[in-house]
């Protein structure tokens, strides 16, 4: 982790209710609760509090010891990852299932960490009367701390308990202009490898089978002295194609994260002959969020080129999809890193822009030679006065121009407008917005 905030490890075999139990103490549905095992597979890094003191909690996918299938290995992996990372483990076993021997095998494993353990028996949800987590002394791990974190029994005593472990956060946290930036595309484009490789680690679990990543996860990261908080999503699928609950909310969830960053890099297969129709939508998904965008066209290294493959490339999509005109595209292959790094600069520029704010007398300038050059078409025979304008907000720009008939202005006109505000100040990888409205002495 880039921050220096405390962090806790939630881990345990699957099914024992880690995803309910992180949900509980952040106190909101931020990883997939689901009853089929195995649902959180890469790690899940959320901030929390609990008594006026901050921690990053990890929620983990669940540990099988001893399975050689490519994915449990990976998730076991994972898990490990973020216990080395830890300053304090949370290890969950399932009371009502009582010892597992696959609790018997981690608990194993952790008792060889230098790292602080605290062993917390879920789905005690009878406290007081049931005192079935006693069983689990024989773990050898410690006092076993009852909960439930799917009615909240016990969780306050166990945070208690938390904070008289971890140690004391630093002053200093995390920068209050932080850029939050989605990594979203279509199943299997490549994004967790592009984090990988821009990161420069394994932070998340890559594999050939088309969403595997179905919790977003966070990733902090240090660039030219700001901080970056990198998102790898669940694939959007279309929505005929979300056959099951739990790709459902996976495809919810992403939307929800692309509605709250800043910057959203949307990455597609370049060696497909064409952009998908799929694609487009999780492009208009996120410009009409006014989010901050970039498209990434991955996979690079497996197109055959020549001189003009590249702007011949940008022109299909840009003739296809008229707002990508103003959307930086990168040419990229995260498996090379070919151009990753230059992924980082797009995402300050274009955050930048989305923040950049106007001055009022240059806005009218503007404004006044593109309505003295072509202006407004007549209302009934009136003439359609805009008579000045003003930026009203950032991220994103919003304009408002104030006009004497502003619902006889078409939307043709107002396109017009946009263009010009884009040829004077570009705002490249932004969208903006031109509202209309009456002014006070306006005719009727």
């Amino acid at each position: 982790m880039a921050s220096r905030l405390p962090v806790v490890a939630v881990v345990g075999r699957p099914n024992v209710g880690k995803s309910t139990f992180f949900n509980r103490v952040l106190g909101q549905r931020l990883a997939i609760v689901d009853d089929q095992p195995g649902v959180t597979r890469d790690r899940n890094f959320a901030r929390a509090d609990w008594a006026g003191r901050d921690f990053f909690i990890v929620d983990t996918g669940g540990v099988i010891e001893g399975s050689h299938e490519a994915l449990d290995s990976a998730i076991r992996e994972q898990a490990m990852h973020a216990v080395d990372e830890a300053d304090v483990i949370l290890f969950l076993v399932d009371g009502k299932a009582g010892v597992h021997p696959l609790d018997e095998r981690l608990a194993e494993v952790l008792r060889k960490t230098q790292t602080p353990v605290l062993l917390v028996v879920n789905k005690m949800d009878n406290l007081p009367k049931d005192q079935g987590h006693l069983d689990f002394w024989e773990l050898g791990i410690g006092e076993p701390l009852p909960v439930s974190a799917l009615s909240g029994k016990g969780s306050g005593d166990l945070l208690d308990e938390l904070l008289g472990v971890i140690p004391e956060a630093p002053e200093s946290e995390l920068d209050a202009d932080a850029i939050r930036v989605a990594v979203v595309g279509k199943p299997n484009v490549g994004k967790s490898s592009f984090v990988n490789r821009l990161i420069g680690e394994d932070r998340v679990v890559v594999s050939d089978i088309a969403g595997t990543t179905r919790d977003p996860i966070d990733t902090l990261f240090r660039y030219h002295d700001r901080t970056l908080v990198f998102v790898d999503t669940a694939g959007l699928r279309k929505q005929t194609k979300i056959k099951d609950s739990l790709e459902y909310y996976s495809a919810l969830r992403t939307d929800r994260v692309v509605h709250t960053a800043d910057v959203c890099v949307l990455l597609v297969d370049a060696s497909e002959d064409d952009i998908h129709a799929q694609d487009i939508r999780i492009a208009q998904t996120a410009w009409d969020a006014g989010r901050g965008l970039i498209l990434l066209a991955n996979k690079w290294d497996l197109v055959e080129k020549d001189t003009k493959t590249a702007q011949e490339w940008t022109k299909r999509v840009r003739d296809r999809i008229p707002f990508l005109q103003w959307v930086p595209m990168v040419f990229t292959s995260a498996l090379t890193g070919q151009r990753i790094r230059r992924c980082l600069d797009l995402i300050l520029e274009v955050n930048e822009e989305r923040s950049r704010r106007i001055e009022t007398h240059e806005v009218n300038e503007v404004l006044r030679n593109l309505v003295g050059r072509q202006p407004p078409p007549h209302h009934r025979g009136r003439p359609v006065k805009i008579k000045y304008g003003t930026q009203v907000s950032v991220r994103p720009p919003v304009f408002t121009l104030f006009a004497n008939f502003p619902k006889a202005i078409p939307d043709h006109y107002i396109r017009y407008l946009h263009n010009g505000f884009r040829e004077a100040w570009t705002f490249m990888g932004t969208p903006i917005r031109l509202r209309i409205r009456s002014g006070k002495d306006d005719a009727s």
